[in-house]
């Protein structure tokens, strides 16, 4: 018997543009799911993923939060997410909708003819 706790719980996800002029949290791309995967993983996969599906512009700050029903949400910004070396494991993957799966995965894979990153 293990300590983790393997029941799948119903989280809920945002992605959020901060607001300069009125400093604010806007939302920009909410979605639910049941999953055992940790909110901050599912916070992180969400924001690579819809990082991965923006074009380089210049833009506000974005953030991504997950919470559930009993937790308060875990925030995960772009410095954070730049920060770290995380990767998508399969039960975060599938917890997320399919246009961010695709968005990590198309992010993950070399594109031809670009030089290996140092």
């Amino acid at each position: 018997m293990t300590c983790e706790d393997t029941t799948a719980v119903r989280l809920t996800w945002e992605i959020q543009e901060h607001e300069p002029f009125s400093k604010v949290w806007i939302c920009r791309g909410y979605g639910r799911a049941t999953t055992t995967a940790a909110p901050a993983d599912i916070a992180r996969a969400v924001l690579a993923g819809h990082l991965a599906t923006e074009p380089e512009r210049d833009r506000e700050a974005l953030r991504a939060l997950a919470y559930t029903d009993t937790s308060g949400p875990r925030i995960v910004t772009e410095e954070q997410l730049a920060a770290g070396d995380w990767t998508a494991d399969e039960t975060v993957l599938q917890a997320l909708p399919t246009h961010l799966r695709d968005a990590l995965a198309a992010a993950a894979t070399p594109r031809p003819g670009a030089s290996p990153a140092l």
